[in-house]
Formats: C-alpha cells, structure tokens, sequence
C-alpha cells in the first residue's frame, strides 16, 4: 500500500480539458510499460505507449478479504461517479463490511481513484465494482475512451494482446461473425498475456486524441473451475 498519492500534478504533462488528451506526436500507439513502480502510470502520457502495468505486490489482509467475499456473499454491480475528496468509501459493499481486510481494500480503491483523478486533472471518476462468473466481453476489443483504469482483485485477471500478434483489421465487423481464434486476429496465440492479480492496468483507448485506430486490445477472461468468480474495478473519465 502506498502511503499517499505518488505523484503530482507537477509531474504531469499540462492539461486544458478533457478534450486535450493529445500525445507529442501522431505515431500508433503500440507500446507497453510493464513496471513496479506506481509512478511509471504517468507514462500514458507518452507516445506511442497505450497500456501501463503496474504490477504490485497482493497484501495478505486484502488477498484474504477477496477470498472470504467471494466465497460467501452474492454478486456485486455497482456503478457511480466518485469524487475522492467527497465520497464515502465504506459505503462500497457494506455487506462484507465485518471482514478482516474490508478496510484495507477500501484505501486501495481510494487510492486509485484519487491517483486517476489526479492523473487526468478530474474532480470525479465513474467508478465501477463488479462481480463476474463469465467473460463480460469475450472477444478481444478496444474501448472507445481516452483511458480507462482497471485491477482485478480477485480472479483471473484481463487478457491482452501486443501489437505485433494481432491483425486489427480483425476487430470488430472485420472479423466477419467468425471467433477471434478462427477471424484471423490473432496472429500468435501464444503471445495472449494476462494481467495479474491486484495489477494496476491504465489502458488508452480510441477516444484519447491522435489515438484513433490504435486503442489497447484486449479481453475479458473466461472463469474456471479454480478460480470461478472475479472481482473487477474500473475507473473511467467523467
């Protein structure tokens, strides 16, 4: 857990709106930036990066939270604009509000919420929490947003694709109704990478400018038997 936001706004390029998400250039996105160190989110700012990963290390009281509130309580499906200096956290899923590691889970998902908003210069986030039992979007896609935050907490995490195995002709309409794994888009099925667990993916999307046609690929996994149930945050731009 950090202790605070890890960075600030000085570190960031300047922004002038939500319409300003333009990178130095108009070369494709195709890069990733896979780090350990929470800073390294800002590097969405660069061009050509279109997924920053942050991997972290899984807090045993917070691993042990999503353990215990998979197993015993319902589906989750929450949906709301969060403003971090306003909201509420313990409001989020009170019924597994008598657990051991509620509270720690919750200063991580204020965490990312503050940082995002922080990011991007925003007073509010859509924050989203979900349960999942099937792939919400099986076929690999891209997100028609600047930039969109994602950390599975509990599951199997996202799956994505680099840009040199996939044909992105194939996206979409261009895979002609056939799967993905008989469309032609994916060129190397052995490069499908997986987000792990309590990784922090920031993700750039077709909306962000210069970005069309370049947005990052990626899917939804599919549960198994081990791990049946996920537990997913996003954040989005407001």
């Amino acid at each position: 857990m950090f202790a605070r936001i890890p960075f600030r706004q000085s570190t960031l390029s300047p922004l002038s709106g939500l319409g300003s998400f333009q990178p130095v250039s108009y070369k494709p996105s195709t890069r990733t930036v896979v780090s350990k160190n929470f800073v390294d989110l800002t590097r969405i700012y660069e061009d050509g990066v279109n997924l920053c990963l942050v991997e972290r290390y899984f807090p045993a009281a917070i691993e042990s939270f999503i353990y215990q509130a998979l197993k015993q309580f319902g589906n989750l499906e929450l949906s709301q604009p969060v403003n971090p200096d306003q909201f509420d956290f313990g409001s989020l899923w009170p019924q597994t509000s008598q657990l051991d590691g509620y509270r720690e889970w919750l200063d991580d998902i204020e965490l990312l919420t503050s940082a995002f908003c922080e990011l991007f210069g925003l007073k509010q986030a859509g924050l989203r929490l979900r349960t999942l039992q099937n792939a919400m979007c099986p076929r690999f896609h891209v997100d028609r947003v600047p930039a969109r935050l994602i950390c599975s907490y509990g599951g199997i995490g996202t799956e994505w694709l680099p840009e040199y195995a996939l044909d992105r002709q194939k996206l979409g309409m261009g895979s002609g109704g056939l799967p993905d794994e008989h469309s032609g888009l994916i060129i190397d099925a052995t490069a499908i990478r997986q987000m792990p667990a309590y990784a922090v993916g920031l993700m750039k999307g077709e909306a962000w400018e210069g970005n069309e046609g370049q947005g990052f690929v990626h899917r939804s996994p599919t549960p198994n038997a081990v791990k049946p149930k996920r537990l997913v945050l996003t954040l989005d731009m407001l």
